[in-house]
């Protein structure tokens, strides 16, 4: 009956990012085989900066066999170094080695079209995923019994699209969600956070000059400058031949932009004003950024959503979860919510409606309370560390410098880099779980 109900069932899923991508991956990974994937894009001609691949994320991406691919052009990290950003002084140094140890995967950093690409190389191999590229969706018209939307063409007219079930990973201006919300007439309007971020990539042939620079470029560390409101955190990727910078800063420069544009071009200029006061080695980097490819990106949030799923529909990732980049976990979260949705869909008993909701609020119950609380736990961190003057930054200070002197054995006030963080993060198995409570948590529905 399932491999019948496998072979029948239409998913549809909105959006080609990562947990898009994803979802169609671990669909057809677990035996689904009639699966469509809409992305506005005209095709995935990948960009970007950096990203961080820890072992929650590994892990599942070594089940669905795609893993291998992706971790020949990542970087390992062994380190982790927290400096002042104005003197460059070393405020803690976290060992990493235990990761691997711990986890059974290492904490990797890595560019994220090569993340990107072995998903999509994944679904490509996969003759059971089709993918519609230059269409959106513009709206949805009914969320059960069958789900029905408009899509949208780059070129042509709107059609109508049928199918039985929709995964939308239609990013934090998800008109899925919008649409979810206006049904139930509950509201989770999108939340400016007063941050925003510049993403940096430096060839290995700009740093060649720099004896300095080149030594960040050839190691196995993930640096992060912190300074008031503002912090810097980089690492080497693509097999160390590019340096990857990721800022988070005031953002002013977004003052005059209309609320739903989320990235501006930005002067090298204006950049340079916003760390004046860090250190010469990163005024250098900055200053290799040519002028005219300075983008800065709107950090926003919405609130946590009263539910995920309504009918035959469920949110994924940013739709449902957007993540500030202070914990590196907004991929991985999506990637746990694409794993846990394959895992719960393959164990459908029949294929009505009412037994299709009942198994995505499974879904549901299995990711909600994890991601918001990474959610709040990546905002939390960044709270610590742009503290200004004051008792708070001298008691956070006094915590770096107990990690020091304790050699790195010590609560960490990035909790990125703390240990006892880390065992939520990286020693949960989503999939695991899903595998294991399916039965007790569809018989609580």
């Amino acid at each position: 009956m399932k491999d019948k109900i496998k072979k029948e069932l239409k998913i549809c899923v909105i959006g080609a990012g990562m947990g898009g991508l994803c979802c169609a991956l671990a669909l057809a990974h677990y035996g689904f085989e009639n699966i469509e994937v809409f992305e506005t894009a005209s095709n995935l001609g990948f960009v970007g900066a950096g990203i961080q691949l820890a072992p929650n994320m590994s892990r599942i991406l070594d089940r669905l066999g795609v893993w291998k691919d992706i971790e020949k052009e990542a970087v390992l990290v062994k380190e982790t170094s927290i400096r002042d950003g104005a003197s460059d002084g070393e405020l803690a140094h976290v060992e990493l080695d235990y990761v691997y140890e711990t986890y059974g995967y290492p904490h990797m950093v890595g560019h994220r079209a090569s993340l990107a690409s072995g998903l999509y190389n994944g679904c490509k191999a996969h003759k059971v995923i089709k993918f519609n590229f230059s269409t959106g969706l513009k709206d949805v018209k009914s969320f059960a019994p069958k789900v029905t939307f408009t899509a949208v063409p780059r070129q042509g007219e709107p059609y109508e699209v049928e199918c039985d079930i929709l995964l939308a990973a239609d990013g934090i201006k998800s008109n899925t969600r919008r649409d979810m919300l206006k049904l139930l007439n509950v509201s989770a309007d999108i939340q400016d956070t007063d941050q925003a971020a510049y993403r940096i990539v430096l060839n290995r042939t700009q740093l060649e000059h720099d004896p300095e620079l080149l030594e960040l470029i050839d190691s196995e560390r993930v640096v992060r400058w912190i300074g008031e409101r503002r912090h810097i955190i980089a690492y080497p990727v693509s097999n160390n031949t590019v340096y990857n910078l990721s800022t988070t800063q005031p953002d002013v420069n977004f003052a005059a932009t209309p609320t739903e544009t989320y990235t501006t071009k930005a002067s090298k200029p204006a950049m340079l004003k916003v760390f004046a006061d860090f250190c010469p080695k990163v005024q250098r980097m900055l200053n290799l950024v040519p002028e005219g490819e300075v983008c800065e990106w709107k950090l926003r949030v919405h609130g946590p959503l009263p539910t995920w799923v309504h009918g035959s529909v469920a949110l994924v990732g940013d739709a449902c979860h957007p993540t500030l980049p202070h914990l590196a976990q907004g991929a991985a979260q999506a990637i746990e919510d694409a794993a846990v949705l394959a895992i719960v869909l393959a164990k459908l008993p029949d294929s009505s409606p009412e037994t299709i909701n009942k198994t995505l609020r499974v879904y549901e119950s299995v990711r909600k309370e994890r991601a918001e609380m990474l959610v709040e736990w990546a905002a939390a961190s960044a709270r610590e560390l742009h503290l200004g003057k004051g008792a708070a930054k001298e008691e956070r200070d006094r915590q770096f410098a107990e990690l020091k002197a304790k050699g790195g054995k010590a609560r960490v006030p990035d909790k990125w880099a703390d240990a006892d963080v880390q065992k939520v993060v990286y020693g949960v198995d989503c999939m695991k779980i899903a595998e294991e409570r399916f039965d007790e948590l569809y018989r609580s529905m």
